[in-house]
């Protein structure tokens, strides 16, 4: 849910890494893991959707 809030800021992974305080190769997985999960293409797309959904 970390890495899905930062994806509603636009904020890249480097920048996702620095503030969760984790390499960033970690997040490149967990942001895949969320394009997959939630069947979408981009970063924009998986905030819109969570936003709509109401989960932040």
């Amino acid at each position: 849910m970390d890495v899905l809030k930062t994806l509603n800021e636009g904020m890249s992974n480097a920048e996702i890494a620095a503030r969760l305080f984790v390499a960033p190769k970690p997040v490149d997985h967990h942001v895949s893991a969320i394009l997959s999960k939630l069947d979408v293409w981009s970063r924009g797309e998986a905030a819109a959707l969570a936003r709509e959904a109401g989960w932040f």
